[in-house]
């Protein structure tokens, strides 16, 4: 066993004294350096040689350090220097030099520091902006702003995949729409993106062929194709492909597309890797209120009948009329049944997400239906369907979805000198990523994401700060806290989209019709409603950092602004579950709660790695509750609070201890949709051995 693995592992072992030894984490950094790093890293003279080489050697993007200087270029390199930044934990370092850091061809020789990777990837998301490119450099390196994998590890490279994290594709009840579907969503796995695809629309098992009865397959065929493409396809094998199928509660196939998740399924059924998500409505929720039973209607007869998708026609907003038509094949189901289902393959996998279509579509701002999320259930965005001529070709091409995502560290972003500033340096940096993203080969992706210009801007760390300033998860400071600051974060991208609407000149397709334009987006806040602190603790923690707390007077100028200049990108902000990015950041993940005072992690260089919660103390350990002590009631009224503020969604993981049950689980989920939440990712189970000790590293899945 190496020193540092030794090092890090006695995190797992109290002292003589009982006490955590959290300094054995930086002194496992410090010995990976010596023994690992520092070993196999090729070290250049200076700078200028480094450059010379990586470029020379097609390494690094000449053609992106030619928009700057040679002076600036040594100028921003030196100034990432400067900060003598340090790995504040051994999982943070080993993540990056194993995943993100450019090696050799042969994969045996370091190219790269962190500081390098940083500059390189400010470099590319300023795109010849000098004054942009250091304020990227100075977030980074305080951990105040940490881009997506997809964008730390390929920004700035000569050879690299795609720099969005997110893709999402409707699909048509047509062959030529599978077809398209399949193959834009394996030039979307070879660029390196997660991809989710819709499938309401496409008819149900039994359904006609060419006027015949009986002959349509359903979904579940084209789902077991879909898995294989995303098992073959991957990203030059430095990220696995990754997909996910949404399907309503509404189409009659919904119980074998759960049951394909199931333990005991027919392997010639059973999905293995490809996860699920279910929509959700309010008339099914509405009729297990009333213990009624529910119907399921045909995609094919729907759109036959109406000349509209099942996935866009708002099956809450028409459903008696549905439920009446006659001409609309139907089923009828009991919702109670069907929840306690979903809880139950939740048990076994962990799946299925959930949608909630009519809480999310309430709260979109944006012209359009929202019908599906992405594979981690923080994508929330509309789409346009493709419609196709009889042979075969495009009739009219269709928009689907895209997002990069960025993530805050919230407790360092509230000791940011200027929080709105690293708010903008933060959508700035994203807005580039979609401006230089063009997937030619998926072209309604490419449609997407020109005409909608979405971003991402997430939070993580949330946890820490609760700890650190002494509140419980869940608790009154927490709630007042987390409403305050996801406002606050809202006011400022706000700002930083409209400002560089004016810039440009430019809005996204369809502001016109949006809830900005009209000036109904920013009710709630001129009304003064949930805007200022209602705990003492808030305000004080605000004026701890110097934070200032948007008042209604600037969101009266915010409107009018908004209202009369536009605002360049359609969405904003979403909250995704951040896994690497957070042991870069010493950041807790997400603003879920901690998963444990020390995590585990099962990690193929060397086994098992440990994770102390960021800024522990023997101290503040006791604020540090875990998420299965914290349970699912208090998760979701944080995630209800940032929600509000939130145009996309929140990736809200559910934790549950050992002897929970279905209707546990159940219950949480109507606590959710009564709270508003927009989607649920993950159920997650603590595991206990044989002898009732905790295994808190085994759970059904893993963030």
């Amino acid at each position: 066993m190496s020193t540092y693995t030794s090092l890090n592992a006695m995190l797992n072992l109290y002292d003589e004294n009982g006490k955590m030894q959290l300094e054995k984490d930086k002194e496992a950094a410090r010995a990976y350096f010596l023994e690992e790093v520092n070993v196999h890293t090729r070290f250049f003279h200076n700078t200028d040689e480094k450059i010379e080489y990586l470029t020379t050697e097609n390494y690094w993007d000449a053609n992106l350090l030619a928009l700057y200087s040679h002076e600036f270029i040594l100028k921003a390199f030196d100034t990432a220097y400067a900060k003598k930044y340090r790995f504040q934990n051994f999982l943070g370092a080993l993540k990056f030099y194993t995943s993100y850091a450019l090696r050799s061809n042969d994969g045996k020789t370091i190219l790269e520091r962190y500081e390098d990777r940083v500059t390189m990837t400010a470099l590319y998301l300023a795109q010849g902006d000098e004054t942009l490119a250091l304020d990227l450099i100075e977030e980074m390196l305080t951990n105040r702003f940490q881009p997506a994998t997809p964008t730390f590890q390929n920004a700035g490279k000569a050879r690299r995949g795609e720099l969005v994290s997110c893709f999402l594709l409707d699909t048509q009840d047509s062959l030529d729409s599978i077809k398209d579907t399949w193959n834009y969503a394996a030039q979307l796995s070879k660029a390196g993106g997660g991809v989710a695809i819709n499938m309401t629309d496409v008819r149900e098992e039994g359904a006609p062929l060419k006027g015949k009865e009986g002959l349509a397959k359903g979904v579940l065929p084209w789902m077991k194709i879909q898995e294989d493409i995303f098992s073959t396809v991957d990203q030059l094998g430095t990220r696995q492909g990754a997909g996910a199928v949404y399907l309503s509660v509404h189409h009659p196939d919904i119980l074998k597309f759960l049951d394909t998740k199931r333990e005991n399924a027919d392997e010639k059924v059973r999905i293995k890797t490809l996860s699920l998500g279910v929509v959700i409505t309010d008339a099914m929720m509405n009729a297990a209120k009333k213990g009624e039973d529910m119907y399921q209607f045909s995609p094919y007869d729907v759109e036959k009948e109406y000349g509209e998708k099942l996935s866009k026609i708002g099956i809450t907003e028409h459903y008696d009329e549905l439920v009446a038509n006659p001409n609309i094949r139907k089923k009828r189901l009991d919702p109670r049944r069907l929840l306690q289902t979903i809880a139950e393959v939740q048990f076994e996998s962990g799946y299925p997400y959930i949608l909630f279509e009519d809480t999310a579509n309430n709260a979109n701002p944006v012209p359009g239906r929202i019908n599906m999320s992405n594979l981690c259930s923080e994508i929330l965005q509309t789409s346009e369907p493709t419609t196709y001529n009889e042979d075969g070709s495009v009739d009219h091409m269709g928009r689907d979805i895209s997002c990069n995502l960025a993530s805050l560290n919230v407790y360092n972003a509230m000791r940011s000198p200027d929080l709105g500033k690293t708010v903008e340096v933060g959508m700035r940096a994203l807005t580039t990523v979609s401006d230089t993203t063009s997937i030619d080969r998926a072209p309604t992706v490419k449609k997407g994401n020109e005409e909608m210009r979405s971003v991402g801007l997430g939070q993580m760390s949330l946890a820490t700060l609760f700890g650190t300033e002494e509140m419980y998860y869940g608790d009154e400071d927490s709630l007042d806290f987390t409403n305050i600051y996801f406002m606050t974060i809202n006011y400022y991208s706000l700002l930083a989209s409209t400002r560089m609407a004016q810039e440009r000149n430019s809005t996204f397709d369809g502001f016109e019709e949006s809830a900005y334009a009209d000036g109904s987006y920013f009710d709630q806040y001129v009304q003064g409603a949930g805007i200022r602190p209602q705990r003492e603790k808030t305000r004080a923690i605000f004026e701890k950092f110097g934070q200032r707390i948007p008042t209604v007077q600037d969101w009266e100028a915010l409107k009018t602004e908004v209202m009369e200049h536009g605002v360049y990108h359609a969405w904003r902000l979403a909250v995704p579950p951040t896994g690497s990015i957070s042991y870069l950041s010493n950041s807790a993940a997400s603003i879920h709660p901690i998963t444990a005072l020390i995590e585990i992690r099962k990690e193929g260089a060397v086994g098992r790695a440990y994770f102390p919660t960021p800024h522990l103390t023997e101290d503040n350990a006791k604020y540090f509750e875990d998420a299965y002590a914290v349970g699912a009631k208090r998760t979701i009224d944080v995630y209800a609070e940032a929600t509000k503020h939130t145009d996309q969604g929140l990736s809200c993981t559910l934790f549950f201890p050992e002897d929970v049950t279905t209707r546990d689980i159940n219950k949480a989920q109507l606590h959710a949709w009564r709270k508003g939440i927009k989607t649920l990712y993950y159920i997650r189970l603590r595991a206990v051995a044989v002898d009732g000790t905790d295994v808190s590293e085994c759970v059904s899945c893993a963030l």
